[in-house]
Parts: structure tokens; sequence; C-alpha cells
């Protein structure tokens, strides 16, 4: 396992991070632990959380995920062993169960959030503290085009920076990352961090795959000129790029199985360029999910690939990406089926 800055900070990440969004939902608290040993024996030391997670989210299992993630790490006694990552919710209609849904990112709301997160995880503070999404009105999950609304009246940066910034000092976060932020964004935190000598951004946790590598446009030149390096989500793209899903199956347990409403990646033109990178995996004798992994950790803006699995054998199977090294053949493939079919599943 190789590890990596995490933007300015000192911190040295793996690049690989254990997702943890179905733990407490579709993975049991035997399963998590599970998979979270097998993490960090296979040098995984960064695990990414949420304080509305798991996904889907409702109102009955706010915040298991890290409840169980704080479960492990007390049993263990690896807290200093780990990067612990979580976030704070942004707004949204299906997210009025999370702290009575005040849910802009103000100082009392981050504080809170925090506060949340910290007795959750049963720890005194949190490594990696991102905004999940921003209280903007912006274009994220999938949006292509920026609809502008004069009228929005979201929290300023500057604002957010402040409430951070008092969590940095009072020792409950050690970095700050943003999430599902746009160019604009995230050089306005930069630009305001500077400005105010407040804490930088270590990271941006954006979609990035296979499927989806619009984070190249705009976003992957900040990402190296200003150190704040990519922590790819879905990487493999709500695990269709394993191809499971191919000729319409549905595999017994499998996350578009159980929640088949998630359709970002299962529009026509992202299900035949699915199709295309599995058949070039095959071609070459590779996995495709390990080649789709292989391929993002690969690129000199990516922090950390964040995959999670629904079971212990398909984390075992992704975690060997981090040793594969493609050859020149797989990686013009890789090229020309993007070429053909850029960006299909934003």
């Amino acid at each position: 396992m190789d590890y990596g800055e995490l933007g300015r900070t000192g911190i040295k990440v793996s690049r690989i991070c254990l997702g943890t969004m179905t733990f407490g939902q579709q993975n049991s608290e035997a399963e998590a632990f599970a998979q979270l040993d097998l993490a960090l024996d296979s040098g995984v030391n960064f695990i990414d959380a949420a304080e509305m997670y798991p996904i889907p989210p409702n109102a009955a299992t706010a915040g298991r995920t890290e409840e169980i993630v704080g479960r492990w790490l007390a049993s263990r006694r690896s807290r200093h062993d780990v990067v612990v990552a979580t976030k704070i919710t942004g707004p949204g209609a299906v997210f009025q169960h999370i702290r009575g849904g005040d849910l802009r990112h103000g100082r009392t709301q981050i504080r809170d959030a925090v506060d949340g997160s910290l007795r959750r995880l049963g720890t005194d503070f949190i490594d990696l503290y991102q905004i999940h999404w921003p209280d903007r009105k912006t274009n994220m999950f999938g949006q292509r085009g920026f609809g502008h609304d004069p009228e929005d009246n979201f929290t300023p940066v500057a604002e957010i920076l402040e409430a951070l910034d008092e969590q940095v000092r009072a020792g409950k976060v050690r970095a700050i990352g943003v999430s599902n932020e746009t160019p604009w964004g995230l050089m306005t935190y930069v630009a305001e961090a500077e400005r105010r000598d407040m804490p930088r951004v270590a990271s941006i946790q954006n979609p990035y795959s296979l499927l989806n590598r619009l984070f190249e446009i705009g976003l992957a030149e900040i990402a190296i000129r200003e150190n704040c390096g990519l922590l790819a989500y879905s990487p493999l793209a709500f695990g269709t790029l394993s191809g499971k899903y191919l000729d319409g199956q549905r595999p017994a347990g499998a996350r578009l199985t159980l929640f088949p409403h998630y359709g970002r990646y299962m529009v026509p033109n992202a299900v035949a360029a699915t199709s295309d990178y599995v058949a070039l995996a095959r071609r070459h004798g590779l996995d495709a999910a390990q080649m789709a992994l292989a391929y993002l950790l690969s690129r000199p803006f990516l922090t950390s690939a964040i995959t999670g699995a629904t079971t212990i054998d398909q984390l075992a199977s992704n975690l060997k990406a981090a040793d594969l090294h493609l050859g020149s053949d797989v990686v013009s493939g890789i090229e020309a089926i993007h070429a053909a079919n850029p960006d299909p599943a934003p």
C-alpha cells in the first residue's frame, strides 16, 4: 500500500480509503468490523464516514455508521493507527431528521455537528472534517449545468471557514476538506483561507470514476497546484464497473438490487461504456473492478480512492488494485473508450 500526504497537513493517508456508507444498513456491525480489520491489516489507514450515514438516509439509521466505527476503534484500540474522516450534512428536504433540520453551515451548526460526530465516534478529535456538499445552490450530484439563483441566501465561505477554524483551534478537528464542490467553490475556500490566515482545505471529495472524469476539467489543476488532492468517491460507480449488473443481472444483496432508484450509473450510455471497459479488462486478463481502481490510483491529482464493499470478498479483491500497474496498452484502451463515450454518468 502506498501513502501520500493529505494536502499540506503532514498527515499520511493510504491511497485506498475504506468507505463506510453501507455500515448499519447493508452491512451488520460484525460485517463492518470484519471489513475494517481486513482494511487495516492490508495497510489501509484511512476511513471515511458521515453523520448522515448509512445510505439510503433515514431517521431510523442516521448516525449508525459513525457509532459502528467508534465501537470498532474502541475495541481494537487503534485510534492513533487510523485517519478518521467524516462530514457535516448539507441542506435537503430528505435530511430534516438530522440535527432538527437546521443544516446550514454556520458556526452553531458546525459546532453541533462536530460534537455529535465526536460522540458517536467515541473520540476526542476528527482527523479530517468535511463539508459534505455546499449549502448554496450549485451543480452537484450529477447535475451538468449551473443554474444561477440570484435569491440564493447561502452561508459565505468566509463564515464557514471561521466556524471550522474554531473547531481546529479547539483541538476537535485536525484538518478540513470539502466535498461535491465546484472549481469556484474550491478556489474561494483557498483564497479566503490565505487572506484570513485560516486553515486551508486539505482535500476535495468528489465523484470520479471511468464513467465520470469531469474532475479533470478545472478541478484537477487546482488540486495539483493548490495541494488539495482528490478523494474519489464512487470510484467503481456504485459497483457497476465490476460488470456485475451487465445483461440485466441483479445479484442478491447488491446495492442497486436493493436500491434501484439510484440510477446515476445505469443510464444507457453508462451501461454501454461499462460494457466496453469490462470487455477491455477481460481481453487483458484483468479483474474489471481492479482495473478501474488502478487507473484512478495512477492519476497525479488523486490523494485516495474511497472504496466500499458489500462483502468481504469484494473488499479483498478491490484492495489488490493498490498493487496493480496497468500497461500502456490497457491505458490506451481506456482512453479510447473514454474518447468515444466521455463522462456518461456525472
